[in-house]
């Protein structure tokens, strides 16, 4: 696919799709857990709280699919899959880590415009 100079502000530039996948919940967390090491499936899962198989499932095949996440399978019984990032996928991880890095420590700020929001519209 030849894609003219992406621009993401454009209504159907593609590369909105791929902001979406790398920006998505699960998109973060697991990039940024790949980014410590690879992972079985059912480790990323327990790693990442709060995702069902099947949202694991889709997110890993995304990610996969957008050259960000390389998908090993041993061809032994019971099936051994790994997963890791590509080069892209590492670089995507990075950029999306630090954002999640970065809101962790200004939670306390948001919160706290959150109630001042909070109250003013109570008025």
């Amino acid at each position: 696919m030849s894609v003219s100079t992406p621009n993401v502000n454009e209504r159907m530039c593609p590369s909105r799709l791929v902001l979406e996948h790398v920006t998505s919940r699960w998109g973060v967390l697991v990039l940024a857990a790949l980014l410590e090491r690879s992972y079985r499936f059912s480790e990323l899962r327990r790693t990442i709280g709060g995702v069902s198989e099947k949202m694991l499932a889709q997110t890993l095949q995304t990610l996969e699919r957008d050259g960000f996440v390389h998908r090993d399978a041993q061809p032994v019984i019971p099936p051994q899959v790994d997963y890791s990032l590509t080069q892209l996928g590492k670089e995507a991880a990075e950029q999306v880590w630090g954002l999640a890095r970065w809101t962790e420590r200004r939670l306390g700020d948001v919160v706290k415009a959150r109630a001042a929001y909070d109250r003013a519209k109570q008025q």
